[in-house]
């Protein structure tokens, strides 16, 4: 019992020591220094490269293919010969028809004949009638043969004519059997092989299909019905293809089309952006993940968004902020008239409060509140872009992604964290701008390092679209 009791106690011991060395422990606090920097707010979406003009060279006749002159990445002129049907029977039907023709012509040379022998007895039958040397009936007779002579004439004339129309067709067949292209490009796909038989009925078969010009293509891109709003022609776009990660490409929004497409309930519009390729690096149908550029501010004061996040324990931000928020200036000019006692007290209490756009589907709001009412460390129970639980991080907005007064806290001459009012900018989801509030190198809180390590949160290094969600390399760590 003497030994249990010992055991006990120099557990109870340890436990005491452990408890108040820990409370011993300083906080150690997740800092960044506010830097200057782009802020890019970027609608991001995916799309398929694609040429400006693509020409599907088909078949107009039915044939078995002779001969090829081309192959996939040819590069062809307008008018070139591509490939050849075997023209054999083609041949023959042109032969067939210019034989026909032959045929029709001296039929018309018979019925002239005819009619030359029929006016003759027609006249000869007028001239015996007029003097009562025939009977009426001979004279219409030789009439009625008179008229089906030059009734006969002009069917021969008549088929003539269609001999002609056929022998026309068959000539045009003939040259159908040899395929040329119609513009200058590139050929991208071959669909026969010589010897294969293509048939030409309700449409024509797809032989090649040639792009136009390579050096300059387009990015087909799905943009989401709740993004589309803030897309225009003529915005800058960036993107990335997997061929080449390490690479940006930049292009620009040509066209909105208005026809939208529904695929799973979630209704996307179109957007043609064009593209250079002078060095012919993008292919027809690589998939890019773009980025528009719908606001850009560059060079400005910024910080992380899990500074406007971080709260100590007990700390009121609402009365924080309504406390040292500046009177607005009609509450400043009526200040000496009613004593300027109440006047700080009221600033703010009636001032209403934007309402913040709705966050895009990608999680980047270009307004919203940045005061969380969480406790303890970065990330809290309040967002970045939203209230708290609390409902204490008051929410702003308005235009051009000006916020309302917020608070982050900035560490003193003596390393403790204390409040500052500032009012925030444009997001990209990964910084904030900061209108005022800081100056450049002051360290901000983000948050309490955990393990007894304080560190700072891994810098992003934001890709040139500005978008949070593309590869991005960490930069080196800074610790306290």
């Amino acid at each position: 019992m003497r030994w249990i009791l010992s055991g006990i106690a120099v557990l109870i011991v340890a436990v005491a020591s452990f408890a108040l060395r820990g409370r011993s422990e300083d906080v150690r606090y997740q800092t960044m220094a506010v830097d200057r920097g782009d802020v890019i707010e970027v609608v991001g979406a995916t799309g398929t490269l694609q040429a400006v003009t693509t020409v599907q060279v088909g078949s107009q006749v039915s044939g078995t293919i002779q001969s090829l002159h081309a192959d996939f990445n040819s590069t062809v002129k307008k008018g070139q010969v591509v490939a050849r049907l075997d023209p054999s029977l083609f041949e023959a039907r042109l032969g067939q028809a210019r034989a026909n023709l032959v045929t029709a012509r001296a039929n018309v040379e018979r019925s002239r004949s005819t009619v030359a022998d029929m006016k003759q007895k027609y006249e000869r039958s007028k001239e015996l009638a007029a003097q009562k040397l025939v009977p009426e009936s001979d004279l219409e007779t030789a009439k009625a043969n008179y008229d089906g002579a030059l009734a006969g004439l002009k069917a021969s004339e008549a088929a003539v004519t269609q001999a002609e129309a056929s022998v026309n067709q068959a000539d045009v067949d003939l040259d159908h059997t040899v395929i040329a292209t119609p513009i200058d490009g590139v050929v991208i796909n071959r669909n026969v092989d010589v010897g294969q038989t293509v048939a030409a009925s309700f449409q024509a078969p797809v032989l090649f299909v040639i792009a136009n010009d390579l050096a300059q293509m387009q990015v087909n891109a799905s943009i989401d019905e709740a993004d589309i709003g803030r897309v225009r022609a003529g915005q800058d776009v960036t993107f990335r293809v997997d061929a080449y990660p390490e690479r940006v490409f930049s292009g620009r929004v040509e066209q909105v089309r208005l026809q939208p497409a529904t695929v799973q309930n979630v209704v996307t519009y179109n957007t043609i952006i064009a593209v250079d390729n002078e060095d012919l690096r993008l292919m027809p149908g690589m998939t890019a993940t773009v980025s528009v550029i719908v606001r850009k501010a560059e060079n400005v004061l910024r910080v992380r968004a899990s500074a406007l996040r971080f709260r100590p324990e007990a700390f009121d931000a609402a009365a924080w902020i309504e406390a040292n928020r500046p009177p607005r200036p009609e509450q400043a000019a009526a200040a000496p008239a009613t004593g300027g006692a109440t006047a700080s007290a009221e600033a703010g209490t009636t001032e209403p409060q934007p309402a913040a756009p709705p966050a895009d589907r990608h999680g980047m709001g270009s307004g919203g509140g940045a005061n969380g009412g969480g406790r303890g460390m970065s990330g809290g129970t309040g967002g970045a872009f939203g209230r708290g639980r609390d409902g204490s991080g008051p929410r702003a907005g308005g235009p051009g992604g000006q916020r309302g007064p917020n608070v982050i806290f900035a560490l003193d001459g003596k390393g403790q964290p204390e409040p500052r009012l500032v009012r925030v900018g444009l997001s990209d989801g990964q910084f904030l701008a900061v209108l005022d509030g800081v100056k450049e190198g002051d360290v901000v809180v983000t948050g309490i390092a955990l393990g007894g390590t304080a560190t700072t949160a891994p810098t992003m290094a934001p890709s040139p679209s500005g978008n949070p969600f593309q590869p991005q390399r960490p930069q080196q760590r800074r610790r306290e």
